[in-house]
C-alpha cells in the first residue's frame, strides 16, 4: 500500500530508488540530523516486530578490514554447515550485494518484499518528531535484520557502517564483537584522535560477550580495554591471546599460520594459504577465525578443517580482487591513505615490473597520500570521473598527476566506462592494469571488464 502520489515498488530500480531518496535527502544542504541515541532504529524495529532479537551476530566494527572480516567468516560458518546472513556496504554494483545469504545477494524479489514492508513505517516516522526520525541507514539495517530473520540464519555477519557506538546496527544483542583496526577517519563525527575515535568503536562492546581486537596503537587499546572492562566484556587480542602470523614464502604473501595460546595446551593453530593476496586480508583472515572460534559452536578440528578450505577459496569483491575472466585486470576500492598503501604492496608482488592505473578520486579524499602510494610504479595513467557530483573534476586531477609526477603519460577520459574499455585495450602485452580510488570506480570496471554475469558471482 502507498500513500497517494508515491511511486509503488514494484521492482528493483524502485526499491533502490526509495533507499537512495533517503540518502539523498539526508545529504541536501540544510537538512539537520543529530544522532543523539538509537531511538529512531529502536521505534522502527519495534513496530516491524523487533526481528533483530531472533539474530545470533558477529558485529564487527573498525577503520579498515571490517568488510574483508564478514566475507571471511561468511566463508568458514558456511563450510561449518551454518546458514549466514551478511550485511555489508556499500555495495558495487547493486543494491542486492548489501544482503547476502549463504554468500549469494539476497534475490531482488525478496528485497523488493522488505523494502515495500518498511516504506510506509519509515515514510511516517520521518513525518513525525525529531527523536523517532529514522535515518538512511536505520532503513538499511531494519532491511538486513528482516530479510535475515525471515530467512531463519544460524549467523549473522553485521558491519557496523559508521563508528559503533551510535551506528544504526548497534541495536543488536552480539555473540561476538570484532573491532579490525583504529585509523583517523570522519574526525567531524567520530574525534580527532585515534582515543575518541577507539571510544565510539567501543560501544559496540557488549557485557559479557566476547570482544576480539585486531593490532590497535596503545591510545585506541587503551580506550577500548578500559571499556570491556568497565562492562566485564571479555578481550581476545592479537598478539596477546592468538597470533596471526604471515609466511615470508611465495609470491602472493597470503599465507600464514593462526595460532591461540591462552585456551589451549598445546595451542590451537592453523596453516592458511588464502586464496586472494596481500598481508593486509591475511590478518583479516585471521580475526575471522578468532571470531568463529569465540562462539565456541563447532570444535577444533572442525574449525581447523573449515579454514584451511573454505579461506583457500574465499573472494573479496574489489579487495586487490584480480578478475576471473582477465587476471591482467586487478580492481580495488583503495580511496584512503592506507589502503593505498595496502593495494601498492600487493602490486608489487603481483605486478613488480609496473602497471597502468585507471583512477577516480572523490573530491573529499586525500589524493596527495594517494598518489604518494600508487604512482610511483605506475607505468601509464588513465584519469576519470566515477560519479558525477563527488568525484574530482577530471582536469584537475590530471594536472594533480601530472604535478607528482611530470613525465607520466596521462590520459584524460571523463566517462568511467569508456576509459575502463580504452584502458585495457592499450595495455601492453605482458602489463597489469590496477582500477583504484573509488568505489563507484571499481563498480564500474568489474561491471566493464568482469565477466559477463550477476554481479557477485
Amino acid at each position: 500500500m502507498t500513500t497517494s502520489g508515491q511511486q509503488p515498488i514494484e521492482t528493483l530500480s524502485d526499491a533502490s530508488a526509495y533507499l537512495e531518496g533517503l540518502i539523498n535527502h539526508e545529504r541536501r544542504p540544510g537538512f539537520s540530523y543529530a544522532r543523539l541515541d538509537l531511538k529512531p532504529i529502536r521505534v522502527l524495529l519495534d513496530r516491524l516486530g523487533r526481528p533483530e532479537e531472533s539474530l545470533s551476530v558477529i558485529h564487527v566494527a573498525g577503520s579498515k578490514g571490517k568488510g574483508s572480516t564478514c566475507y571471511f567468516a561468511e566463508s568458514m560458518l558456511l563450510e561449518l554447515g551454518e546458514r549466514v546472513g551478511t550485511f555489508t556496504s556499500p555495495h558495487l554494483e547493486s543494491w542486492v550485494e548489501r544482503f547476502r545469504i549463504d554468500a549469494e545477494p539476497i534475490d531482488e524479489e525478496r528485497l523488493v518484499s522488505a523494502v515495500r514492508r518498511i516504506r510506509p513505517i519509515v515514510d511516517d516516522l520521518r513525518s513525525g518528531p525529531p527523536e523517532t526520525l529514522p535515518s538512511f541507514f536505520d532503513a538499511t539495517s531494519a532491511v538486513a535484520f528482516l530479510l535475515f530473520a525471515e530467512a531463519s540464519v544460524d549467523r549473522a555477519l553485521i558491519e557496523v557502517g559508521l563508528g559503533g557506538r551510535l551506528d544504526s546496527t548497534n541495536v543488536v544483542s552480539p555473540a561476538v564483537t570484532c573491532i579490525t583496526s583504529i585509523e583517523l577517519e570522519h574526525t567531524d563525527k567520530l574525534g580527532d584522535t585515534e582515543a575518541e575515535i577507539a571510544g565510539e568503536k567501543a560501544g559496540i562492546l557488549k557485557p559479557d560477550r566476547p570482544a576480539v581486537l585486531g593490532a590497535l596503537r596503545s591510545d585506541a587499546s587503551r580506550v577500548i580495554r578500559a571499556r570491556a572492562e568497565e562492562i566485564a566484556a571479555p578481550v581476545l587480542a592479537r598478539g596477546e591471546h592468538f597470533s596471526i602470523l604471515p609466511k615470508a614464502d611465495g609470491p602472493r604473501r597470503n599465507a600464514f599460520v593462526y595460532r591461540e595460546t591462552v585456551s589451549a595446551q598445546p595451542p590451537f593453530e592453523i596453516d592458511v594459504t588464502l586464496g586472494v593476496p596481500g598481508l593486509a586480508a591475511v590478518g583479516n583472515a585471521g580475526l575471522a577465525i578468532a571470531c568463529v572460534r569465540a562462539l565456541r559452536a563447532h570444535s577444533d578440528g572442525a574449525i581447523q578443517k573449515a579454514a584451511r578450505e573454505s579461506l583457500a577459496r574465499c573472494a573479496l569483491p574489489a579487495r586487490i580482487e584480480v578478475l576471473a575472466n582477465d587476471p591482467r585486470v586487478i580492481v580495488d576500492a583503495a580511496h584512503t591513505a592506507e589502503s593505498a598503501r595496502v593495494l601498492a604492496d600487493a602490486l608489487a608482488t603481483i605486478a613488480p615490473d609496473g602497471f597502468e592505473l585507471i583512477l577516480s578520486v572523490s573530491s573529499d579524499k586525500n589524493l596527495g597520500a594517494l598518489l604518494d602510494a600508487l604512482l610511483p610504479s605506475a607505468r601509464r595513467v588513465w584519469v576519470t570521473r566515477a560519479e558525477s557530483i563527488r568525484s574530482m573534476d577530471v582536469n584537475t586531477l590530471a594536472k594533480s598527476v601530472l604535478e607528482f609526477a611530470p613525465s607520466l603519460e596521462v590520459e584524460v577520459v571523463g566517462d568511467p566506462e569508456e576509459a575502463s574499455r580504452r584502458a585495457r585495450a592499450a595495455l601492453p602485452d605482458g602489463s597489469h592494469l590496477c582500477a583504484a580510488g573509488s568505489i563507484y570506480l571499481a563498480g564500474i570496471v568489474r561491471r566493464v571488464l568482469g565477466p559477463e554475469q550477476s554481479p557477485n558471482e
